[in-house]
């Protein structure tokens, strides 16, 4: 047995989690180094985030991607509105691969955690004002008055003194022979004028008119497509392959060898996946080919029993105590892959010494390396193009089917798309981890007096990020149950990381998806042990979470807690944190067979300050919606090294029939924004399996419900 100690603050969890949900990086202020390309003749571009031409078009950078949480919108509202600027004079434009562009806190370009508003609320604001500024002292200079003396709004400067008024176009020119001032006045919250104030998406409209370009949609004159047959088993390698009957299908044009299966190259995306399908391939199956679900679980199971590998990430009081009554359980939380509604894709372009990518990808320099890796090319002979994405939920924060295209392209010597079919999307993911916790609790007159929770999990940080296990402790893991909202005096945090061969990744509310489910229903299970409304039993714990104690009671208000439910209905609820957002829900359920039914889900999320109230509600659905289909029918098993689902039929998502009705109550907050696209995965499987408990007497410790009620 082999036990270690790190002491963890709860701080560092709370400036950790930030980081979650899509890598850690070296943390730094950004300070506009770099060189952002170079303006055109009479255009304004005091920074590399904004650029203004004579005809006031207000261009706006975005550094992150835009996968439907609405940084299209909520970035550039930012530096409007401390520009005071007017947003129908705003265009915006994705930034390049460039680390003038990298994230202030992860060091990288990154958009994953629900970080994209909170790292970037000073830096942009900052940007928007230093460009007012300028603009300003060029029309005062011009004017010979009082730059104090001028007022903005709506893209012009005014002099109500004379008269006069110039708009931003007008004063580009002359803003850009004035000296970048250092320090700036930002705005009050009351000052504010687009931010806080809801607004419709610019987006929207050329999504549905089909005109936004995805990276599935990308034509290339001359393009070909292909597609990859990867080894079924994790880790495994072509031993031998043989191509006659995929050469024969028509449209097929070429057959070979990559690096991590066999290519075929075709001229359509059909061809590609019927000549992929006519291979005969004999593999390698390596290490992995006895791999299964249930013997990762037993293995992880004797882990946590025998304390093998454990390091303790907290530890205070006496958590071991047995004065009072004892509770232990155990729990089962399975793999789930991403099934994002556009699989993964990439083109590629490699010739002539260079490199030309277009994908919908989640970290652009990591992809700039990926292409440079599979081209062969120096880093500065690749171009990244980051276009919208059909969903990430983390699955995109890997840059492995970028490689890949820039591999078979320059192999191919023609522009190509390499396409994933649904199959090679399930099958060959990085998958959410599976996971197994056990949790002891003792309560005593009707309070919490000590828990001990373990986690057993593979760590995605590992690979992702490796200096940050430095520890052995993958801060991820343990996200929901370190950072609990609940101060408990005598408490414990072991963690045991468990290599198993399957790739894991990011998956939406990184680790806390699945470690809020065990934290919410446990806590509920030692409120009924102490004979305590589960309600009054959090709050009591809650007191130094004044802000997670405020989302908690007014769900509860909201929800009708206390009140009768419907007949046949019964409510349950829990609370949860991430990055320092809070969500508080009840969900109202009944029984369809031993199935549960949603019917109701109220949701209150204090996520700091609302750049835009739409897009939070809108988040917080899609974030519960999210959650609650992996609650109910979410696994991936594997079986003989394989993923045993290939595609919706059996990698089942929420049905629209089967969707809750969802308020969302926004906290009125002037705290730094933090984040909502994710904040609201974790608390919704608990609350359902609460409400089940009130309705069968049944406590579920394993998810997907359709497993756990069997």
């Amino acid at each position: 047995m082999e036990t270690t100690t790190t002491t963890v603050g709860r701080g560092d969890f709370i400036r950790l989690s930030t980081a979650a949900g899509a890598g850690l990086g070296l943390a730094f202020i950004w300070n506009g180094r770099g060189t952002p390309a170079a303006a055109a003749e009479g255009v304004f571009a005091p920074n590399a985030w904004v650029r203004i031409a004579p005809d006031s078009t207000i261009t706006i950078i975005v550094s992150k991607s835009e996968m439907g949480q609405g940084v299209i919108l909520g970035l550039p509202t930012i530096v409007a509105d401390e520009l005071d600027a007017s947003m129908d004079h705003v265009r915006t434009e994705f930034a390049p691969a460039n680390p003038i562009y990298i994230d202030p806190v992860y060091g990288d370009m990154v958009t994953g955690g629900s970080t994209s508003i909170a790292h970037h609320w000073m830096p942009l604001r900052q940007a928007g004002a230093t460009a007012r500024a300028m603009l300003v002292t060029a029309a005062a200079t011009q004017w010979n008055v009082d730059a104090a003396q001028c007022t903005t709004r709506d893209s012009k400067v005014y002099h109500a003194a004379s008269n006069r008024s110039a708009t931003y176009g007008s004063l580009a020119s002359a803003a850009a022979t004035v000296p970048v001032p250092t320090n700036v006045t930002l705005k009050t919250p009351a000052q504010f004028t687009l931010i806080g104030r809801p607004r419709q998406r610019p987006d929207i409209k050329h999504k549905v008119n089909g005109s936004i370009q995805y990276g599935i949609d990308v034509r290339i004159p001359g393009m070909q497509y292909a597609a990859i047959a990867r080894s079924p088993v994790f880790g495994g390698k072509v031993k031998s392959f043989n191509a006659t009957k995929a050469k024969k299908v028509h449209g097929v044009s070429q057959v070979f060898q990559v690096s991590n299966g066999v290519a075929v190259v075709a001229k359509n995306t059909w061809a590609a996946f019927q000549g992929k399908d006519a291979l005969e391939i004999v593999w390698d199956e390596g290490p992995n080919a006895k791999l299964s679900s249930h013997s990762l679980y037993a293995e992880a199971e004797a882990l946590a029993k025998s304390h093998t590998g454990e390091k303790i990430a907290v530890t205070r009081g006496t958590p071991d105590t047995t004065d009072g009554t004892v509770l232990e359980a155990t729990y089962h939380g399975p793999f789930l892959a991403h099934a994002t509604m556009e699989p993964m894709n990439t083109t590629a372009v490699v010739r002539d010494g260079t490199c030309e990518i277009w994908s919908p990808n989640q970290v652009q320099l990591r992809a700039l390396a990926a292409a440079s890796a599979g081209s062969g090319l120096p880093p500065e002979k690749c171009k990244i193009h980051t276009t919208y994405l059909g969903g990430g939920f983390g699955r995109r924060l890997e840059a492995d089917y970028v490689q890949e295209a820039a591999e078979v392209a320059k192999v191919a010597k023609v522009p190509l798309k390499v396409m994933w079919s649904r199959e090679d999307d399930t099958q060959h993911d990085f998958y959410r981890p599976m996971s197994v916790n056990i949790v002891r609790g003792v309560v005593k007159d009707g309070t919490l007096t000590a828990l001990a929770h373990q986690v057993v999990s593979p760590s995605w940080l590992r690979r992702w990020a490796p200096p940050y296990m430095a520890s052995g402790i993958d801060i991820l893991d343990i996200l929901e149950v370190v950072d609990q909202p609940y101060d408990i005096a005598n408490f414990r945090v072991g963690y045991i990381e468990h290599t198993q061969g399957v790739p894991v990744g990011s998956w939406r509310a990184p680790d806390a998806n699945w470690n809020g489910f065990v934290t919410e229903t446990f806590m509920d299970e030692l409120a009924h042990a102490a004979g305590k409304d589960p309600l009054e039993f959090r709050l009591a714990l809650m007191g130094k979470s004044p802000r997670a104690v405020n989302v908690l009671k007014i769900a509860a208000e909201k929800g009708g807690w206390g009140n009768k439910p419907p007949a046949g209905r019964a409510r349950g609820l829990a609370v949860t944190t991430w990055g320092g957002s809070f969500a508080g829900m009840v969900a109202e359920v009944s029984l369809d067979g031993k199935m549960p039914k949603v019917h109701r889900v109220v949701a209150v999320v204090d996520c700091g300050t609302v750049i835009n109230p739409d897009i939070v509600v809108q988040q917080a659905q899609g974030a519960t919606n999210f959650g609650l289909s992996a609650a109910l029918t979410g696994k991936i098993t594997v079986a003989k090294g394989r993923v045993e689902q290939s595609n919706f039929y059996d990698y089942t998502v929420l049905h629209m029939a089967d969707a809750p009705r969802i308020e969302v109550h926004v906290v009125e907050s002037s705290e730094t924004p933090t984040g909502i696209g994710e904040v609201c995965t974790p608390p919704i499987g608990p609350a359902v399996a609460n409400a089940m408990f009130a309705l069968t007497g049944k406590r579920l410790r394993k998810l997907p419900f359709s497993d756990a009620v069997g």
